[in-house]
């Protein structure tokens, strides 16, 4: 599968831009699957969402959506992936009641926070089978072949992305890829064609060899999120008929 829709769909300032200004917000949902099969929460970093939001989301979206779901920055910030059996606990026993509509699982690591092989590997050890995890790096020192070669060893996606300062490059780690476009500014400017086609065709490439694909946009600011993310799906569309 290719999955690409954007990191939240909650956004005052989507409204009379995606959203049509006189919708109400709990339309708003309904509206985004109309557009896209997937999308990226992100407020459960900030908050976790009780089981009751997690199954009513599940309840609301069509058989086929999928959530990409952001782990709380208590476990990736403050505890910086000390301990992490019962964060782990405690976020799944919530996330679970989006039942099959569950996708990868996003743990986002801190700025300058360097690289610690020993905190990275007894946190991946910890993590509970069954699902789909993916390691967001913010430091630099974090891209060491150790570091990488851990995430494949427990089989464990990197997120490539281009937040300027740790940005990655286009490379596949992991079972799967997941890709997070945070924007030409911070979180906001519209990609240009030549970028996306460029993703497009890799994408498409690492999906012919076998590799589910998830991507979400983050350049939430003017609106640029949906607009382009709609635009790599049909870019996707149209290099996966070319192949």
């Amino acid at each position: 599968m290719i999955r690409i829709g954007c990191s939240g769909w909650q956004y005052k300032h989507w409204r009379g831009d995606f959203y049509p200004a006189d919708m109400r917000t709990d339309e708003w949902l309904r509206h985004y699957t109309r557009r896209f099969d997937t999308v990226e929460l992100n407020n459960s970093f900030y908050r976790l969402p009780s089981p009751e939001a997690f199954a009513r989301w599940r309840e609301r979206t069509p058989p086929d959506f999928l959530f990409a779901v952001k782990a709380s920055r208590y476990l990736t910030h403050l505890k910086k992936l000390k301990d992490p059996v019962d964060p782990l606990a405690r976020f799944f026993d919530a996330a679970q009641h989006l039942g099959p509509k569950l996708g990868p699982v996003l743990y986002q690591l801190p700025p300058r926070w360097p690289a610690n092989l020993e905190r990275l590997r007894e946190f991946l050890d910890a993590l509970p089978p069954g699902y789909r995890h993916v390691v967001e790096f913010r430091d630099p020192s974090w891209y060491a072949p150790a570091a990488l070669d851990a995430l494949a060893a427990a089989n464990v996606a990197l997120c490539l992305h281009d937040m300027s300062g740790s940005s990655t490059a286009r490379m596949r780690v992991g079972p799967f890829v997941y890709v997070r476009f945070h924007g030409v500014t911070r979180y906001g400017g519209r990609y240009d064609d030549g970028t996306l086609e460029c993703w497009a065709e890799w994408m498409t490439a690492e999906h012919e060899r076998g590799h589910d694909v998830f991507a979400y946009f983050n350049n939430d600011v003017g609106g640029h999120a949906p607009r382009d993310a709609a635009r790599l799906s049909a870019l996707t569309m149209r290099t996966a008929v070319r192949g």
